[in-house]
């Protein structure tokens, strides 16, 4: 082994990889692509950062609604904050599987409750307290640091594409004001390079130059079709590298095609129940189509020597 992308087993994945950044780095080959052009997205749930048995930021705006109902018990006897204080991760998690598989129901009431969870709030008090809250909340299975649930392997390799020239980019369906305090340190991307879902906002004047607070609605979900959509408006280029995890990366993999280059489609699969979980929940048409269009497939169980980082990791 290498010290090129070193958690990797040195197997098809990792050979996979390194065998298409050669490709695209070569001058005056006809698959060369200028450094400007190599543009690489990431999903975050799941595959940079562990998603189960629910998402870390559904762990943090899950706490808000149970203070609600402290405040107001009444909320109790309502979804999703009924799910919350009885703790019925079954229900929860469902609403987030229902929704990988067409069905968003569950979802939408869960949505209708967190939107109430910070209306009012402003961008940099809510960057506080998502900061706070991921710099000492702790994973409840796995008994981690929520920062110490990255996963080492991904994180090599977003460090491995910007040493080969690439600019890297998280696209996720996850909340991009929840991410930005944390990414810079845990991943190296920078807040402006971070795409998400977003809550709507509004200017508001006041005496110390004005300050933007959230809204109870949701602006965009970045999920599904929309990634593609968000991405172009953000980059304004089409990505060569794409890496993803679950059915809302589909479009996304897909639009990283481009059949006048070259181009990568990584897809992290869940198969390790004593290091990780093992879920198929959510990526099952994306199994079937990495099978059916050759995408690559990261297996934790067999491609990942390691799978956590640690914090000796993050600068």
């Amino acid at each position: 082994m290498s010290d090129t992308l070193a958690s990797w087993n040195d197997g098809g994945a990792r050979s996979a990889i390194i065998g298409f950044v050669d490709r695209i780095t070569k001058a005056g080959t006809s698959d060369f692509v200028p450094s400007q052009e190599r543009i690489a997205v990431f999903d975050n749930d799941g595959t940079l950062w562990c998603e189960k048995p629910l998402p870390i930021q559904a762990d943090f705006l899950f706490r808000r609604l149970a203070q609600m109902v402290e405040k107001d018990p009444s909320l109790g006897t309502r979804q999703p904050w009924k799910a919350v204080v009885e703790k019925d991760y079954v229900w929860l998690g469902a609403a987030i599987e229902k929704h990988y598989r067409g069905d968003d129901s569950a979802l939408k009431m869960m949505i209708g409750g967190l939107l109430q969870c910070y209306q009012g709030v402003s961008i940099e008090e809510f960057e506080t307290t998502a900061g706070d809250f991921l710099r000492s909340a702790q994973h409840p299975v796995l008994k981690r640091p929520y920062l110490e649930c990255t996963y080492r392997p991904m994180i090599e390799l977003l460090r491995y594409l910007e040493a080969n020239g690439f600019t890297c980019y998280i696209a996720s369906g996850g909340s991009r004001d929840f991410m930005r305090p944390v990414t810079q340190g845990l991943y190296g991307i920078p807040p402006e390079r971070v795409i998400g879902s977003t809550v709507a906002l509004e200017y508001q004047e006041d005496a110390s130059g004005g300050c933007i607070v959230h809204k109870p609605e949701l602006d965009i979900f970045d999920d599904g079709p929309a990634k593609p959509v968000r991405i172009w408006s953000r980059i304004g280029r089409r990505p060569i590298f794409a890496a993803g995890n679950s059915n809302g990366d589909i479009q996304m993999l897909h639009y990283c095609s481009d059949p006048a280059r070259p181009s990568f489609k990584l897809l992290v699969n869940h198969d390790d129940k004593e290091r990780e979980f093992d879920y198929v929940a959510g990526a099952e048409e994306s199994l079937k189509l990495a099978q059916q269009e050759g995408w690559t497939v990261a297996s934790i169980r067999t491609d990942w020597r390691t799978v956590f980082s640690d914090t000796s990791l993050q600068g």
